[in-house]
This record gives structure tokens, sequence and C-alpha cells, in this order.
């Protein structure tokens, strides 16, 4: 009975208990317009045969064929299968929190290695074993930049990513951060006289996005001489970590917050994915989450343990760094298949296809008349363009041809109502990219002649 939902007998012996009179004294406190006031409309109930059926049909209606050129944060990237393969293997699905290390040396040692490639990608000279994303990991970067300075404000670039500024903010308002943004400049990158105006000796530290959320590659160096200047830490967001394969690593950041999707993890509708967070030897103790170390046991022999884990069950919650209590070890452990299996080189090979194809795509798109480039900083594998239409209604469009079309920034910017972030993977074919330029230039010229281009493709289709 103790998967089976319960009977009215026991439910009623429940609110008994809690003196409710009903479920519905439960949801008193959302407001009733939020409630749900009908059943939800599913099918059912259904055989076990009949639901099988009915996911096959589902799984059908699945588009095929699209060429894509959405990021912003989440990307599609090549996968082995050899991965794949080895993660289904029955000790890494059912592997328990490592605290025994007398029984985990291959958890351990996975972590070891995790921890090792996230210095070497970011930089830095301590890594925890994972976070929950890369949002979160950003969210905990600034705590520990508070606990580590006494200070209780950050300044944070426009141009970091907009749900990464979201998580962020929820985390602050509820840990008394204050939050000033400071805004872009015309090459998209962070206005540094607006950012050195902005630091001063309250500042906890400035928070930068490279490459940012419109593509462009920040000036790490000169970010971190004014924070540093005012006694301010530098933290630094990577939400496409391949482009640590050919980027300098952020080796003047105090602290790196990065998300990990890019190697190994599929974009899966947005999760899980792997939190990294990487920084400075003598902060290692405001850290949050777990660390495993290596050390040799009685008889001299190479060994693994957790060396640093602030969870609150090991230490008093007064002295707990964060209320993050696990790390996605499964997701981590992708990744450093992953990273293992392509090796520094293969890192390397997999950020030059994605810079070369995004060059082409770049230089193919600001041919076509009325397109052109919104910032002039250096970019990786995304970088934004203007339209001269609405950046929905060319997309619109362009699911026509079966294309993916540009994340319209006026979501985001409404000053960008007009722009879209395009991004190009080592998984874009050069057909795929041709193919865009030409559906992008014939929707334009369309829409330049005051025809829509949809009624224009309907009208081609039936002279055909």
């Amino acid at each position: 009975m103790r998967y089976l939902p319960k009977s009215d007998a026991e439910r009623r012996a429940m609110l008994d208990a809690i003196g409710a009179k009903g479920v519905e004294d439960l949801f008193r406190s959302i407001p009733e317009g939020f409630r749900l006031q009908a059943p939800l409309r599913v099918p059912g109930p259904l055989a076990e045969a009949e639901i099988i059926d009915y996911f096959r049909q589902r799984a059908s209606e699945n588009s095929i064929g699209y060429a894509s050129f959405l990021g912003a944060g989440v990307y599609r990237h090549w996968r082995s299968v050899v991965a794949d393969s080895l993660l289904q293997r029955g000790e890494f699905l059912t592997a328990y929190t490592p605290y025994q290390a007398e029984i985990s040396q291959g958890t351990l040692q996975w972590i070891f290695e995790f921890q090792t490639m996230a210095c070497q990608l970011t930089g830095q000279e301590v890594a925890n074993a994972s976070m929950y994303d890369g949002s979160t990991a950003l969210a905990e970067a600034a705590l520990m930049a508070e606990r580590i300075t006494g200070r209780h404000r950050l300044v944070a670039a426009r141009s970091l990513h907009p749900e990464y500024r979201q998580v962020l903010e929820t985390y602050a308002q509820h840990a008394g951060l204050a939050i000033e943004t400071c805004p872009y400049a015309a090459s998209g990158r962070v206005n540094a006289d607006a950012l050195r105006a902005a630091v001063d000796h309250r500042t906890a530290a400035v928070v930068l996005q490279s490459p940012n959320f419109f593509g462009a590659i920040e000036q790490i160096p000169a970010a971190a001489e004014i924070a540093h200047a005012a006694g301010a830490l530098l933290i630094v967001a990577v939400a496409e970590a391949a482009s640590l394969g050919l980027l300098r690593p952020p080796a003047e950041a105090d602290i790196v917050a990065m998300e990990g999707q890019s190697y190994g993890l599929p974009p899966s509708y947005g999760g899980p994915f792997v939190g990294v967070l990487a920084t400075r030897q003598k902060f290692v103790r405001q850290m949050p989450g777990r660390l495993a170390g290596q050390t040799t046991d009685a008889a001299g022999r190479r060994g693994f343990c957790l060396t640093l884990a602030t969870r609150e069950q090991h230490i008093r919650r007064e002295k707990a760094t964060s209320n993050i209590c696990t790390n996605q070890a499964l997701c981590a452990l992708a990744m450093t298949m992953h990273l293992t299996l392509l090796g520094r080189q293969g890192v390397r090979e997999l950020a030059e296809q994605n810079l070369a194809k995004a060059r082409y795509a770049r230089l193919q798109l600001e041919k076509i008349p009325g397109v052109e480039p919104v910032f002039s900083a250096p970019t990786f594998n995304e970088f934004a363009i203007r339209l001269p239409r609405s950046v929905r209604m060319v997309n619109r469009d362009l699911l026509a041809d079966k294309i993916v079309g540009p994340l319209p920034l006026g979501r985001f910017y409404p000053e960008l109502t007009k722009c879209g972030l395009v991004c190009v993977t080592e998984l874009t074919a050069r057909e795929e990219i041709d193919r865009l330029a030409a559906a992008l230039a014939r929707i334009l010229a369309i829409a330049g002649n005051g025809e829509p281009a949809a009624a224009a493709r309907g009208a081609t289709a039936r002279e055909g």
C-alpha cells in the first residue's frame, strides 16, 4: 500500500490530527484567484499497455529535422555514447554519498578528478564537488564574497545572464545583500567607466560573465584591477564552459561560478545541469558544498576522503556556509567522463570548431541587407544581430522553414527589441547556416515589399 494513494478514511484521519476541516484549509495562504478550481484535464485511468501507447504517440509528434540557433546558457554540444553507457552502470547510479571513505574510493576519486579538471579550466586553485547549476553557483559565490569581505553590496554587470541575475536577486533579498547593476558599453562589454564609479569601499564583489549574455568576451584583468583597488572580490560567471577550450582562464578572478552543461550533458528541457564553483586556496573554508581530497592510508597507499563538507549535519548549523547540502554527482561524473574522453587537445578542437562556425555564420548573416551587428567586442560562439523588423515575427516565419531562430533580446532588454542572439556550435552544419542565411534574406526581402512572408510562401507554393 505504500505506493498507492491514501483512502478517504486515511485522509480524514490526517486532517483531524492537524485540526483541518478539509484539504482546502491547507491552501488558505494561496490567494483564491491562483488556486486550481477544477480537476486536471488528464486522460485515464489507463492500463499499462494504453499508457505505453499514449507516450509512443506523443513521441511521434516530436519535430525532427530542425536547425537550431538558440543558446543563451543552454548549449547543444557533442556527447560521447561511451560516457552515456558508463553512466548507466549500477555502481554509479546507486552510489551513496561518500561519507565512509573505506567503501567509497571510486566515487571519491572521480570527484577529486572533477575538481582537478574544474581548476584547470578556470585557472583557480581549488574547486568543490559541484553545485546544482551555474546560476546557484553564482549566488553562492556572492554569499562567499559577503562572508570573506564583511561587506554587503554587489556590483553586477547588466550583461550578466538575466536569469542568473534573477537567481542572484532572490538570494540577495533574503541575505541582506544590495545589488547595483552596471550598464554595458557599445562594445557589448561592461562599461569600464561606470564600473569604476560604482565600486567603492562598500562593495563585496564585482560580478561579470564572460563570454557574457551578448556573447562578448569581457576584459577580466581590467575588471579585477578595478575590484581589487577597492578591496572587493571579482566573481566571474561562465555560462558556456566550452569557451574555456580557447579563451584564457579567468585566473584573475577570486571566485569562478561555471555551468558545466556543455561538457557531456544534453539540454534536457533545461536540466538537470551541473554547477562548478572554484576559488583561491585562501578562501576554501568559505566555500559551500563538499570537497574531496587526496591522502595516504596507514600503508602509504594513495587514497581519497572528504576533506571539507560544510553540511549542517556535520557541524553546528550557525557555522554552516550554505544550505547547499549535496552536489550534482551523476551530472558531475558525466562532465568528468566527457572531459577525460576529449582530453586537452579535444577540448581545444571543440572550442575551435565553435569559433570557426560562429564566425562563418556571422559573415553570412551580416551580408544580408538590413542585418547588422549590435556590438563590436570579440565573441566565441554567440553574437547579437539587429534586424529591420521584430525578431519574434522573423522567428515565426523561420519555423515554417524548420529553423529555430535567434533568441529575441527584447524579452530581457527593451532597448534591444529588434535584436536577436544567434548561437552556433560544432553540431551546427554549414548547410544549416547557409539555410538560415537564405531563409532570413528571403523573409526580410518579402517584408520589405510589404507582403507577409507566410502569405508569399503560400502563393509561391500554389504557383509551383
